[in-house]
């Protein structure tokens, strides 16, 4: 009798542990979706608003609406149906994009497809969501134009603090006529690490296309193992972006018109500055400011763009190989660009296309850029001795020499 006297009290402790688990599930999954789009919308180049949102204990559902903070280029739309689990929750929706001023549907009017569906698990014990896209094959005909997309694959997952995404495209292609275009498949991997509300932030980015092919009559280009990466980093002093480019192996009539790979660093970006300006941003758009034009809303972030540029930001060419086996031409070039950041409030963003203000602009760059082993030609082309292997380019206030001599006109 003891035995049975301790079954229901035993079972309604189950009941009660279960059920508050639910809710801590519940509660977590809330507070982890609010938490990651308020860090993604810190980093100030998008609007995210969350609407239409259910909580519940067993089921949440929401509306997530991204797009870009001025303009009305395009507006990306996630609904999601959460059902929570003790330890999980799988949530599920679809992805619909609209463009254009009028926000006309790319999937269903623009293009007959249905919009793509997700998918995704979120673990409530480890903070982790995994998941996935599909992107159905689709063919645009337009006239003698058209665009076909074989489909592909996007998978996503991460913490918070860091994120990662992997694409898989399959080739698509665009024809004009009696010109055509394929390129892919491709592959993308990306991975964005930030700390709360975007302070400081990592995103690399990796391209990978296997290959392409550009046909036109009499003219044929084939490519493969084209690699694009890009570094951008924010931290307490500046902002920093490296850029490489692998061009792989470029074919034409049977042999390799080039090689090569590009290597570029831009640095010393205040930090924060950009901070300041992003904020502004952000203040603007939540405002309603979001129908301005150009130069009114260059002119409200004017100080805080310029005030980026405090630090004298540089360019660094850290290597730009070519080589053309079919030419017979190569070059191997490196050197630094240099911004004079000081008296920056003789410069002005918003009268950029006066030819005077172009000139203060130019008056602040200097630099220096070394072209080893040049080719004969080039150095023809520029009047230069013919026996000139070594190219020096000077950049003082603007003023670009080489070899000491001033640049001459590159088109006659």
């Amino acid at each position: 009798m003891r035995k049975e006297r301790l079954i229901v009290p035993l079972l309604v402790v189950l009941l009660l542990a279960w059920l508050s688990a639910q809710a801590v599930s519940s509660w977590l999954f809330e507070r982890e979706m609010a938490r990651t789009l308020a860090d993604l919308e810190a980093r100030g180049e998008i609007d995210i608003e969350r609407v239409e949102v259910e909580q519940g204990w067993w089921s949440s559902s929401g509306r997530i609406y991204l797009a870009p903070l001025f303009g009305h280029l395009w507006q990306l739309e996630l609904t999601y149906r959460a059902r929570h689990g003790v330890l999980s929750t799988h949530l599920d929706g679809e992805a619909m994009l609209r463009h254009g001023p009028n926000a006309v549907h790319l999937f269903g009017d623009s293009l007959a497809t249905s919009p793509p569906l997700w998918e995704a698990s979120y673990h409530s014990l480890t903070g982790t969501l995994e998941g996935g896209l599909q992107l159905a094959p689709l063919r645009i005909t337009q006239q003698e134009r058209e665009l076909v997309f074989g489909g592909g694959r996007l998978r996503f997952s991460g913490e918070q603090g860091n994120w990662r995404m992997r694409a898989h495209l399959d080739a698509w292609s665009l024809s004009d006529g009696a010109a055509r275009l394929e390129v892919g498949p491709a592959i993308l991997n990306s991975q964005y690490a930030y700390t709360e509300d975007a302070h400081t932030f990592t995103q690399e980015d990796r391209l990978q296309i296997e290959s392409f092919t550009w046909h036109q009559p009499q003219l044929r280009l084939d490519g493969n193992g084209i690699r694009l990466s890009n570094r951008t980093s924010l931290d307490e002093q500046e902002l920093r972006m490296q850029l490489a480019l692998d061009l792989g192996e470029i074919h034409t009539a049977e042999q390799v018109l080039l090689t090569g790979q590009v290597d570029v660093e831009l640095s010393r970006f205040n930090a924060d500055a950009i901070r300041s300006s992003m904020l502004r941003l952000r203040k603007l758009a939540a405002s309603g400011h979001h129908g301005m034009k150009q130069k009114a809303l260059l002119g409200e972030l004017e100080p805080y763009l310029l005030a980026v540029l405090q630090d004298s930001p540089r360019l660094d060419l850290q290597r730009l190989e070519l080589d053309s086996p079919m030419l017979g031409l190569s070059a191997r070039v490196d050197g630094s660009l240099f911004f004079d950041g000081r008296r920056l409030e003789e410069l002005s963003l918003v009268g950029l296309d006066e030819p005077t203000v172009k000139a203060r602009w130019r008056r602040r760059l200097d630099g220096d850029f070394t072209w080893y082993e040049l080719p004969t030609v080039v150095a023809l082309w520029l009047g230069l001795p013919l026996d000139t292997r070594t190219l020096e380019v000077d950049v003082g206030r603007g003023q670009v020499r080489v070899n000491s001599r001033p640049l001459p006109p590159l088109w006659r």
